[in-house]
């Protein structure tokens, strides 16, 4: 895509969804209107100039070169593409931000791993970076029918404003409209609403066509009484009440602030296959997990911090990390190590993807400190790997074929490390490649721990189906896991399009 012309930058509809606050609800509504737009037959395209999250996927990239190809970008985006039909693309998250310590993240620009920066030093950094985030928006636009912009966090963070590219920065860079969403299930919606407009300057303040109310539970009509209210402290109209949709929960999320309550260990004592697993400080793609809460029988706990994993746990699964040597640090702490050893040497099967992979083995090293502090720090040992961190990072779409089950699996990497170590022999999957097959992770000798780069293996359905069989063979057939996806953002583009004045959307975002 090449940049368009002023003109074509005027007039490419486009509309920025932005919150009252972090997991409002952006994300989500911003995929049901790619949805239910593209079943309209209009070329939709989703934006978000700045993402933070460790939940990533990988995306085409428009530059070229050596190592060009792949990038990355948050996994709602990717979300949001599919269900406007397209291919994930690294111009619809320019700039995503991959938090690996309380104080410091790992930037990603245009798809590619750029450095690591504090707060600090980010905030500095950000007015450098809109120049390049514009330029990806104008790419994105071209040739489109509408453009669907998702804001981070709140616009009224003003003591962020200086240089902001998330929000209001952006709206009014790039001169686009602005939707504001609250979510009523946290309480005093009408307070963040106003409180939000109240603290914005009078030209952002102009900017602010409209508001939703997400996740109202019960009837809406009850909320008729305060649309006035808010009309009349910020001259905002209602674009509509949206309930509480159930279905909703079957979409991958954004980040870990939607964690509380996702993997919850329901019916577990009746569960046919429990799975385990351990939230780690800096975990990263737990979306791994949510083909397999979603099987039918299948009972699946996050287990927080202070709390022993349970003993009768069919499959311990640990997710990939940000963070590789301080979340096997957090594993020790908390006891969970111990319990993994003991719950191995018990017979339990014990996975690991990505982070949660180079963790199975006997040590991780980062000379450089590429992830923190330079150093080694003493794995698992249940698988005899040892991995070294470097600093470039493997990124890839991939398909293949398990050596566990022999089915298909696809999937992708997005990793840094090398790992090697005799185990690394009965490799868990077989990659395709241009010439031959490529092995990729290690299994124990019996077969009951074992480890892999790839994430996203437990989406195909014959691997996910026949693993889970060798954990309990009664176990019939499952589900399709792409299906259940496309009937869910199919059920949440019916949704909005019932409780969402789409029509005055569309107004907004052509500006008539």
């Amino acid at each position: 895509m090449t940049p368009p012309s002023r003109s074509q930058e005027a007039t490419t509809p486009a509309v920025m969804f932005q919150g009252t606050g972090s997991d409002v609800g952006k994300s989500l509504i911003v995929a049901g209107l790619s949805r239910l737009f593209a079943r309209r037959g209009l070329a939709v395209r989703p934006f978000k100039p700045q993402n933070m999250s460790n939940n990533a996927a990988p995306a085409v990239s428009h530059e070229t070169g050596q190592g060009a190809g792949w990038g990355e970008i948050g996994r709602a985006q990717a979300l949001q593409a599919r269900a406007a039909g397209l291919t994930p693309h690294t111009d619809m998250n320019p700039v995503l931000l991959k938090p690996q310590s309380d104080v410091g993240v790992q930037l990603v620009v245009n798809g590619r791993v750029t450095g690591n920066a504090d707060a600090r030093a980010y905030h500095a950094l950000k007015p450098s970076l809109l120049p390049g985030v514009l330029d990806a928006y104008h790419r994105l636009a071209d040739g489109a029918d509408l453009v669907l912009i998702e804001g981070a966090g709140s616009p009224a963070e003003v003591n962020l404003r200086a240089g902001d590219i998330a929000n209001m920065g952006f709206a009014e860079a790039a001169d686009v409209p602005v939707v504001l969403i609250g979510d009523i299930e946290r309480g005093g919606v009408i307070a963040a609403l106003v409180g939000t407009w109240t603290l914005l300057p009078p030209a952002e303040q102009a900017r602010l066509t409209g508001f939703i109310v997400n996740r109202f539970r019960g009837d809406p009509r009850l909320f008729d009484d305060a649309l006035p209210i808010i009309h009349d402290r910020t001259g905002m109209g209602s674009l509509g009440v949206l309930p509480w949709l159930e279905s909703a929960r079957d979409l991958p999320a954004e980040d870990t602030a939607s964690l509380a309550d996702r993997y919850t260990g329901a019916g577990w004592a009746a569960a046919d296959i429990r799975i385990a697993v351990p939230r780690l400080p800096r975990i990263a793609n737990f979306d791994d997990l949510d083909p397999l809460a979603a099987e039918p029988g299948i009972s699946l706990r996050l287990v927080e911090p202070g709390t022993a994993l349970p003993a009768d746990a069919d499959l311990i699964l640990l997710c990939g990390s940000k963070s590789t040597r301080g979340d096997m640090a957090a594993l020790r702490e908390n006891g969970w190590a111990e319990q993994i050893e003991e719950a191995a040497r018990g017979g339990t099967h014990i996975v690991g993807i990505c982070g949660g992979y180079q963790m199975l083995g006997r040590s991780i090293a980062d000379p450089k400190g590429i992830e923190g502090p330079p150093g080694e720090t003493s794995g698992l040992g249940l698988l005899d790997i040892e991995t070294v961190m470097t600093d470039e990072k493997a990124l890839a779409s991939v398909t293949g074929t398990s050596q566990v089950t022999g089915d298909p699996v696809a999937g992708f990497e997005m990793h840094m490390g090398e790992t090697t170590g005799p185990d690394t022999a009965r490799p868990m999957l077989l990659i395709d490649d241009r010439y031959s097959a490529r092995p990729d992770g290690a299994q124990a000798n019996d077969g009951r721990v074992s480890g892999t780069y790839v994430h996203g293996i437990f989406a195909s359905d014959g691997f996910r189906h026949n693993y889970l069989k060798r954990l309990y063979p009664a176990r019939r057939k499952g589900f399709a896991w792409d299906r259940h996806i496309d009937i869910a953002l199919d059920r949440l583009a019916d949704h909005i399009e019932e409780h969402i004045d789409t029509a005055r959307i569309l107004e907004i975002a052509r500006r008539t």
